[in-house]
This record gives structure tokens, C-alpha cells and sequence, in this order.
């Protein structure tokens, strides 16, 4: 890439962070966190304490220069496992995503594309899910199916995928009626080229914004099923395991629940900031504006 090429874009990035600083920290925030989470065993102090090593003789420690964050009621060191829950808490809310946007997209674009009957099956199917709140739903499925990181992330998932169809379904509906539709279906263009080239580009827009809004729902999620023993189990260092682990000796040792508290309140800000600032940017009645 030519120097000219790298001055453009960053003073293209300076110009977007100058006009919208809410995607500018969101994204910065969130980037710094999925570092975090990648270079886990090169910042965190004591990689061993993210599993099931125990130091009885350190139990409870207050924060210090040797543990910043403090220690456990095992003797593990705090800092690391908040440092390691980064990558738990991040693997959750990518997985779910991923799961929900393949599920739920192809079905609302099939469902707002074709409309009919197969709109009609598939929008009741959706409505079933849609008729029970989200969190009771997944204590619901978790507890059936057990707790562990893989349910909690196959519960969730559930309960995630119909808020993409109904979205991608009305995107896929105001698009089907467009002039570039019309003129492919004139040229015999197949149905499956259609929707892979034409119906789903010009439906991704919202779904990009929604897909950043909610990771941090999906981390305040996982993190509730954590806490309340249905998510992930000792030794793994989950945020929302760490605070229900602390919150007998909060009086006490605050260090306990105060730090991945934080971290998961870091982590939801970040990406909601992102997805609020991806929503003004990519919204076109905006973009008319400027």
C-alpha cells in the first residue's frame, strides 16, 4: 500500500472519529479487549491461576503490587482470571452471534423474499420464540440441558435468532419490490444468484448494527446464567461466575466482585457505543443530511 494510500485513510479514520467520537471509543474499547483476550497468557501475571491451580497460603489477599486485583478465596490471582474471562466472555458472545445470524438471516431473507406461505410458517415459528422473554427462556433450556460454557452458548443462541429473522425479513421484503429485482427476474437470473448478490447485500446494513448491539447483550446474558450457577463452572474464569464466586465476601474482600463487575460493564459500554455510532454512520437518512 503506497504512502499516499495510508495518509488518506488515516486522515479518512481521524475525519470519522472527529464526527462520530461514540464509534471511535466503542471501537478502540473493543478492540483493546479482544487484544486482551488473544495476548491473554502474555499479560496475564499468572496463567496458571485461569485453571485450577490453588495457593491456599494466598487466599484473600487484598490488591498489591504482586496482585493488583487481589486473590481469591483460592488463592488465585484476580488480574489473570479477569484477563482470561476476556476470552471467555468474548468466545460466548461470538458464537452466539454466529449461530444466530446463520440461522436467523437466510430464514428472514427466504421468508420476506417469497412471502406467501412460507412467510407465514416461518414468521409463526419465530413469533413462538419471540412470545417468551429471552432470559427466562434460556434459564429454561440451560436447565434442562445443564450447566456448562457449550449450553449456555446453545441456550442463548435459541433465543437470539428470531430477533434476525424478523429484521432480515423486513429488509428482504422492502428489497424484493425494487427495479434491480424486477430487471434480474426479467434476465431469468436464478433465484438462489439473486438473493446471495442482490437481496442480501442491500439487507446487511441493519443487520451489521444489530449484530454490535448485541454482543453486549449477549455478555450480559451469559454473564447472568454465570452468575446464577446455570453458565459457565470453577475453574473457568467467567466474569458473571467470578462476581456470584465474591458476592459472600463483598463486605469484606469488594476486590472479589468488584473488578470483573467492572470488566463486564467495560465490555457492554464498549460495544453498545460501537453499535449506537455504526448506526448513525450506516444510517442513510443521515448520510442525505451531511
Amino acid at each position: 500500500m503506497s504512502e499516499v494510500a495510508i495518509t488518506t485513510r488515516s486522515r479518512g479514520v481521524a475525519r470519522l472519529a472527529r464526527k462520530n467520537p461514540l464509534l471511535a471509543w466503542g471501537a478502540l474499547v473493543a478492540a483493546a479487549l479482544i487484544v486482551v483476550a488473544l495476548a491473554a497468557p502474555l499479560i496475564a501475571p499468572h496463567p496458571q491461576d485461569a485453571g485450577s491451580t490453588m495457593h491456599p497460603a494466598a487466599t484473600l489477599q487484598s490488591p498489591s503490587r504482586a496482585h493488583p486485583f487481589g486473590t481469591d478465596m483460592y488463592g488465585r490471582d484476580e488480574l489473570s482470571r479477569v484477563v482470561y474471562g476476556a476470552r471467555v466472555s468474548l468466545s460466548v458472545a461470538g458464537l452466539v452471534l454466529i449461530i444466530a445470524v446463520a440461522i436467523g438471516v437466510p430464514l428472514g431473507i427466504a421468508a420476506g423474499y417469497f412471502g406467501g406461505v412460507v412467510d407465514n410458517i416461518i414468521m409463526r415459528v419465530t413469533d413462538v420464540f419471540l412470545a417468551f422473554p429471552a432470559l427466562l427462556l434460556s434459564l429454561a433450556l440451560v436447565s434442562v440441558l445443564g450447566p456448562s460454557v457449550r449450553n449456555a452458548v446453545l441456550a442463548i443462541s435459541v433465543t437470539w435468532w428470531p430477533w434476525y429473522t424478523r429484521l432480515a425479513r423486513g429488509q428482504a421484503a422492502s428489497v424484493r419490490g425494487r427495479q434491480f429485482i424486477e430487471s434480474c427476474r426479467a434476465l431469468g437470473v436464478p433465484r438462489f444468484r439473486m438473493l446471495w448478490r442482490h437481496v442480501l447485500p442491500n439487507s446487511v446494513t441493519p443487520l451489521i448494527v444489530q449484530v454490535s448491539l448485541d454482543a453486549g447483550g449477549v455478555i450480559l446474558t451469559a454473564a447472568a446464567l454465570s452468575f446464577l450457577g446455570l453458565g459457565a463452572q470453577d475453574p473457568t474464569p467467567e466474569w458473571g461466575l467470578m462476581v456470584s464466586q465474591g458476592q459472600d465476601f463483598f463486605t469484606t474482600q469488594w476486590w472479589l466482585v468488584t473488578f470483573p463487575g467492572i470488566a463486564i460493564l467495560i465490555t457492554a459500554m464498549a460495544f453498545n457505543l460501537m453499535g449506537d455510532g455504526l448506526r448513525e454512520v450506516l444510517d442513510p437518512k443521515r448520510v442525505l443530511t451531511r
